[in-house]
């Protein structure tokens, strides 16, 4: 029944934009605009859903979750959908920023597994669909290194740094960066005592000339190059660089790392909340889903995909890591008012 309603409605949609588009000869298609981290959709697919739909995808780039909620803060509007993660929903849903999404528009939502289903950040899925996930953990190419990094002290340890002073690059993203520094200590990634974030500052401020770059868009094109020996990061851009050069690999540290969702949500300002929910759906297809975890090599959040899914990424631990890595991975969570004290530590660091 439900399935049936929601096909109609997709039905009618695309008819009204098929009849939209028919009078007047050769107007432009309906756009819908899309708010995302670059490169993290396969191009082919906005092909295919406007050969279906008749409407275009444009999209724009941000670089961090705080760019994001900068700008949405900011009032910026016109986008449609957003890929925020975890924390960030939880955020903007606090901020009164998401449309409710009404799932019987979005069928293919039954395929996401039960793991992903009432996270933390949004219980009842009424603002969002976990889109993709993944580990926050090291990359490096094995053919420059001697011995490979297991922990976080190879990228907070002076000795260790010295090996690859000035080809080592962290995430330009001040909670994955403070965050790595906070687990190095002990302590939780979410940890908001100013006395913990003073000494992941401290940490950060004595790696900091060992560095080459912070870097969220292109360490992973430098470690292919060589210019980079070791880089903090995701690890779908080391899986793809992977496939480029089976010396670059992935380790999430033995003190554990950061497991992260990145979502799909419908903004509260969106002119086209309707053709919103139809494109997610159309992103929730098992064949498109596959489609897109086979382009980029982040882990799909779709059960239904997995038997479309490259069997030598659904095979790799350094992607779907198994269930011994994932207890020892920890969310970033919202911090709420301490958020102004991240953005000082970070202000601080990166103004040394």
């Amino acid at each position: 029944m439900t399935f049936v309603r929601a096909l109609s409605f997709a039905t009618l949609l695309v008819l009204g934009v098929i009849a939209l588009n028919s009078c007047g000869g050769r107007q432009a298609p309906a756009e819908l605009h899309l708010f995302i981290w670059a490169n993290y959709i396969d191009p082919e697919v906005y092909k295919l859903f406007e050969r279906e739909f008749g409407v275009k995808v444009i999209e724009e780039n941000f670089d961090s979750n705080e760019t994001l909620r900068n700008k949405l803060q900011a009032g910026v509007t016109g986008y449609d959908i957003i890929v925020p993660s975890d924390y960030t929903v939880e955020a903007l849903i606090r901020q009164g920023l998401l449309a409710e999404l009404d799932l019987q528009r979005i069928p293919n939502s039954a395929h996401i597994a039960p793991r992903f289903r009432g996270l933390y950040y949004d219980p009842q899925n009424r603002y969002s669909i976990p889109y993709l996930w993944g580990t926050t953990g090291i990359g490096y190419n094995a053919q420059k290194l001697e011995t490979p990094p297991t922990s976080w002290a190879d990228l907070f340890e002076p000795d260790r740094l010295e090996r690859y002073k000035n080809r080592v690059s962290m995430l330009d993203d001040p909670r994955e960066a403070i965050g790595a520094a906070l687990k190095y200590l002990g302590y939780s990634v979410n940890s908001t005592d100013p006395q913990q974030l003073e000494a992941a500052k401290n940490l950060l401020l004595v790696q900091k000339p060992y560095l080459a770059r912070y870097d969220s868009e292109t360490y992973d094109d430098f470690l292919l190059t060589g210019d980079l020996v070791v880089a903090h990061g995701w690890s779908g851009e080391f899986a793809k660089a992977h496939v480029e050069n089976p010396n670059i690999r992935y380790v999430i540290p033995r003190e554990g790392g950061v497991i992260w969702a990145d979502n799909l949500a419908i903004l509260k300002s969106s002119q086209r909340i309707d053709l919103a929910h139809t494109f997610i759906d159309f992103l929730l297809r098992p064949t498109i889903n596959a489609k897109i975890v086979n382009f980029l090599r982040y882990p799909s959040t779709n059960e239904a995909a997995t038997a479309h899914i490259l069997p030598e990424i659904v095979n790799d631990p350094a992607i779907y890591p198994p269930e011994e890595i994932l207890e020892k991975l920890e969310w970033i969570r919202d911090v709420g008012d301490a958020r102004a004290l991240y953005e000082r530590v970070w202000d601080e660091i990166k103004s040394r």
